[in-house]
């Protein structure tokens, strides 16, 4: 039985992300797509797509692993994790994320990625994740640090 196109789509997504090409991954969206995570809220396709490049260029030592790519013709899904030093604190990070996706011609319109933020809290910033990762508080002060990182990025292109 051959894959669905859709799930060779992300593959070619999770293959340039692996390979650090933010190009190839910009390609695998339609040009209204959208994207949230647990950090990045809401982003529309020129976010997205400079969102890769950014993570991409900033990421020196990033390293991901993807596995469980499933898709059909509307939804896809797909397990990934990310190695890397947080360059806000120099420490190392474990992510483990589930994405879920929704197509449309044969691209991706809609990408959700969920991961346990607490977790990475307390890999990202030590013991202050520790004490506050667990709070809206952080979660938005997060939330605004990366949103205005990533208007900065977009910016100077």
């Amino acid at each position: 039985m051959s894959k669905h196109p859709n799930q060779a789509l992300l593959e070619h997504f999770y293959t340039s992300f692996q390979n650090k090409d933010y190009a190839g991954m910009q390609a695998c969206y339609t040009d209204d797509a959208t994207f949230s995570d647990e950090v990045f809220h809401n982003l529309d396709a020129i976010q997205v797509r400079a969102m890769w490049e950014m993570l991409i260029r900033n990421g020196k030592d990033l390293q991901l692993e993807f596995s469980k790519v499933t898709a059909d013709e509307d939804t896809g899904s797909a397990y990934w994790e990310a190695s890397y030093t947080l360059s806000a604190t120099g420490r190392k990070v474990l992510n483990k994320i589930k994405a879920s996706f929704e197509f449309e011609n044969g691209k991706i319109k809609k990408h959700v990625d969920r991961f346990d933020f607490y977790a990475w809290a307390r890999q990202a910033f030590g013991f202050t994740g520790i004490l506050l990762g667990w709070t809206p508080y952080f979660r938005k002060k997060v939330n605004s640090t990366v949103m205005g990182n990533l208007a900065r990025f977009m910016q100077q292109k």
